[in-house]
């Protein structure tokens, strides 16, 4: 089964219009979404349809457990806190629910699929190098965990030296960001899943990155910041 992973869509319809785009030709079975649908840009009701009729399994981002009232506004950035006032506003009652009703973590297809990090999911813990991901090995039981929440996409295997996903070891997977990639690179990243072959390919697809960021710049209530952050890929 060939599996789809995205994250941190972060509300930039474009780029998941795109992303989806190119999952479907690459003729994926399923698609898993670990959070961020909302934030920091400016479709945050679009990104939010689209990814609950697309995807087949969906876990809660802490942008999202914000805007639904789970998690205190001051645990975001500054950019952030602004874009999630904006959304509360956007969003419907249904859609607010929706959110709210997202689990931590869930596990699929013989994999695991949380936002952030599988031990302590609500800590929002970054798991940006091998010795803070190491102990997270002890908190899923699946061979493949995926997670976002950095925006950088990176390969962790269960041993050191071990740089691509093959079978015999186990991997913390970050499938990198949709909406807001942080690496340098302002294409949109995603990651493809295959359970039978045990391989995992980072997918890169280049959009349309000037009609996303206009929008920011002419919704006037959202940092111009944010969208100068999309043309970097920082």
């Amino acid at each position: 089964m060939r599996i789809a992973v995205i994250s941190d869509v972060h509300a930039n319809l474009e780029a998941l219009t795109c992303c989806l785009e190119s999952a479907e030709q690459a003729s994926v079975d399923a698609i898993y979404c670990l959070g961020d649908i909302v934030g920091y840009n400016a479709d945050p009701s679009e990104c939010l349809g689209q990814v609950r009729s697309r995807c087949d399994g969906i876990v809660i981002g802490n942008h999202d457990a914000v805007v639904a009232g789970k998690e205190k506004i001051g645990t975001l950035p500054p950019g952030g806190q602004t874009a999630a006032r904006e959304h509360r506003e956007q969003l419907s009652g249904g859609q607010i629910d929706f959110l709210a009703s997202l689990p931590l973590k869930l596990q699929a297809e013989g994999c695991t699929f949380v936002h952030a990090a599988p031990g302590a999911p609500s800590d929002w813990k970054r798991l940006k190098s091998y010795p803070t991901a190491r102990e997270q090995f002890e908190h899923f039981c699946t061979d493949v965990c995926f997670v976002g929440h950095t925006h950088v996409p990176s390969v962790m295997a269960d041993k050191l030296g071990v740089f691509e996903v093959r079978p015999g070891n186990r991997y913390i997977i970050n499938v990198g960001s949709v909406g807001q990639p942080r690496d340098q690179n302002p294409k949109l990243s995603f990651g493809i899943f295959d359970t039978q072959r045990f391989s995992y390919e980072n997918v890169r697809v280049g959009y349309n990155v000037s009609r996303a960021t206009e929008k920011i710049r002419r919704a006037g209530n959202l940092p111009g910041r944010l969208a100068r952050r999309l043309e970097k890929g920082v």
